[in-house]
């Protein structure tokens, strides 16, 4: 029986590494060995991507697809959004009007891009959590005790700052981007693109706008790093302890039938497997939107300022001197503030020019994504191993989250 009455002691955690069962159980070695084998390598191969949830909540950085909608009529006629404008059919259309070398050529370029900016992104945010936070240094699937919320935004706020100077080339490339070089035979594919007018504009011209950028991006991964862990990890352990530990010995014996006595002699309570993953879906929401609050308004100061860039790479093929240059590049911040507060003028006041049309945009940065990423927890929390576990040790009872 359990004491109906609140918990006197304090509540204590645990994290258990036990072996798996195919490890313990000697018998049909054969079987269980074939069966582990197959198993470890489906699990580690979609492991691979989703043992780190917050990428299924990043943007993409660099649009692989600008070039296929610059040749879809229906994009260029400007139609209402239908299933012809998915992803699927455009580069559909764009293989069979260029044959199936625009893959290669036109799309994978910029795909590469957004794969070498989130990985070096998550990279450095996990080796910086790990400098702050001794525990995330070890890759275990659950981190406990959780680490701060000023451990997390330091490093999504480092990670960020380190991300946009890698990132800033392949911005500069896609603001001056026009599918009508492309067309009429200036430049053969996007590789050749790329080379040529990173040669082009040299280095000012591929870290013109840098110091804004490095802004949005440092204060606005530390800000979704922050709520994302926060989310996932505090609020997800506060509920947990919380629901379980405060109820009553009726409601209790319903969930001890879902675990087995605890090594301790206890009775083990496993939640129910979708709590979880309920919450890693609302932190990488809750992470998007803070995200966009600081990254959206940022935005349009950054694509005035980016209207900007013809005319400074116009000056700078004039090789002007390295004073001469932080002058211009100065100037053309202090006319884009000029710009932005007549803009904001026009608007009414500088929060409505800034946040117009917040909420719609906002609601598109949430990936379909999320939505495999739910369905894969569910699956591999329903039957996952004790290995690695979180134990919160109750009055009479233990919470166990595997």
């Amino acid at each position: 029986m359990v004491d109906s009455r609140a918990p006197t002691t304090s509540t204590t955690v645990t994290t258990i590494r036990t072996r798996s069962e195919s490890e313990k159980k000697q018998s049909n070695a054969a079987t269980g060995v074939s069966a582990a084998g197959v198993r470890a390598i489906a699990s580690r191969s979609l492991a691979f991507y989703f043992r780190a949830p917050a990428k299924a909540f990043f943007r993409t950085r660099v649009d692989y697809l600008a070039f296929a909608r610059a040749i879809n009529p229906r994009v260029q006629a400007n139609e209402a959004w239908s299933w012809r404008m998915s992803t699927p059919w455009l580069l559909g259309h764009a293989v069979r009007v260029q044959g199936w070398s625009f893959i290669p050529k036109n799309v994978l370029p910029p795909l590469a891009a957004n794969v070498g900016v989130g990985a070096v992104l998550y990279t450095s945010y996990l080796q910086v959590l790990a400098l702050n936070h001794a525990p995330a240094s070890e890759s275990l699937k659950r981190v406990y005790p959780p680490p701060p919320i000023s451990a997390t935004f330091g490093a999504g706020f480092t990670a960020g700052m380190i991300s946009s100077v890698l990132a800033a080339p392949f911005d500069a490339l896609q603001v001056r981007f026009k599918a009508s070089e492309l067309l009429n035979g200036k430049y053969r594919d996007m590789w050749q693109y790329s080379f040529r007018k990173l040669r082009e504009i040299g280095a000012r011209g591929a870290y013109a706008g840098l110091t804004l950028s490095t802004v949005k991006d440092s204060l606005g991964f530390g800000v979704f790093f922050a709520t994302f862990e926060y989310v996932k990890a505090q609020s997800f352990y506060a509920f947990v302890t919380r629901y379980y530990g405060n109820l009553q010995p009726q409601l209790l014996a319903t969930y001890y039938q879902s675990g087995p006595e605890g090594e301790r002699g206890v009775r083990t309570i496993r939640p129910h497997y979708s709590t979880e993953p309920a919450f890693l879906l609302l932190a990488g929401v809750s992470a998007s939107i803070t995200q966009q609050t600081i990254q959206y308004p940022l935005s349009h100061v950054q694509e005035i300022y980016y209207g900007r860039l013809k005319s400074l790479d116009r000056i700078s093929k004039n090789r002007p001197t390295r004073t001469q240059t932080m002058k211009n590049y100065g100037l053309a911040y202090a006319k884009t503030f000029e710009k932005c507060s007549t803009q904001a003028q026009v608007r009414g006041s500088w929060r409505r020019w800034l946040y117009q049309g917040f909420l719609i945009n906002t609601l598109k940065q949430v990936p379909s994504t999320s939505a495999g990423l739910v369905i894969f927890e569910l699956v591999r929390r329903r039957y996952a191993d004790a290995s690695e576990a979180v134990r919160i040790e109750k009055d009479g009872y233990d919470i166990l989250l595997t």
